[in-house]
């Protein structure tokens, strides 16, 4: 990022993994920066869902620079994940056919079911797959492969966690860092979010306010793809060697199975 701090900005670098996110300031300006975003970023920015996109410039390296209007605030608590603003939220993403357009024009496929359960199975390192929770989780997940129409599947986050959800000091709500967007069920996020978040006596009104119908199948494809991402969040933190929340996952993996053992 040479290039704009020989154009006077000042860069901190901020959050994320991958270390390409930065606040730049200049002359009272302030502006939130990524390299190599997804082109994805600009269909995002236009329905609101992600801070306004203001730029995209390639510098001299050939990277691609994207700037957006830099909002102070502060991620969700664990309560607010349980509110009716995130289940709206929610619903206008998944029923976005700008999102949808612009994620098959850049060349990706419905993450269907199996497809995600061979990713996951493939990745397993020995000592993860040989735990008795994990084992049950897979067997599960073999035996009840839901059947999906892939004419249903929708743009999904992947992460909603509420680290993920920005709510600006002017009470805007924005879910941010989609690195990891796929075409899939919507229920990848909806059941995450309900198993971790919102206590079972309110998971009707939430999906009320979502506008979707609490049945046995949306909640058996929930029990599924929650099931997945724990294991995959398992695996993650054991390969970065972080034993406490890998097993912090471990038990949630084993209240979902316990929870809903007869779905």
């Amino acid at each position: 990022m040479e290039h704009f701090y020989q154009l006077g900005w000042t860069l901190d670098p901020v959050g994320g993994a991958s270390g390409e996110a930065y606040k730049a300031e200049q002359d009272g300006r302030k502006l939130f920066l990524k390299r190599n975003a997804s082109p994805f970023l600009a269909a995002l920015s236009a329905e609101g869902i992600v801070p306004k996109l203001v730029w995209t410039k390639r510098i001299e390296t050939g990277e691609v620079v994207t700037a957006q209007h830099w909002k102070n605030g502060r991620e969700l608590t664990h309560e607010e994940m349980s509110s009716k603003r995130v289940a709206e939220l929610m619903k206008k993403i998944h029923s976005s056919r700008p999102l949808l357009t612009m994620l098959k024009k850049i060349g990706m496929k419905p993450m269907l079911p199996d497809l995600l359960l061979n990713k996951i199975q493939s990745s397993l390192s020995p000592k993860v797959n040989a735990h008795h929770t994990v084992r049950s989780a897979i067997q599960y997940l073999e035996n009840e492969i839901p059947k999906l129409d892939p004419s249903l599947c929708t743009v999904c986050h992947g992460d909603v966690n509420h680290n993920n959800w920005l709510l600006s000091d002017q009470d805007e709500l924005y879910l941010v860092d989609w690195e990891g967007a796929m075409i899939a069920d919507p229920a990848i996020d909806i059941g995450i979010i309900l198993y971790t978040y919102v206590k079972p006596g309110d998971w009707d009104g939430w999906l009320e306010s979502y506008g979707i119908e609490h049945t046995r199948d949306l909640r058996k494809r929930m029990k599924w793809y929650t099931l997945v991402q724990a294991i995959t969040m398992i695996q993650w933190y054991e390969d970065h060697k972080r034993f406490k929340d890998m097993n912090d996952w471990i038990l949630f993996l084993n209240h979902v199975i316990r929870r809903d053992r007869f779905i």
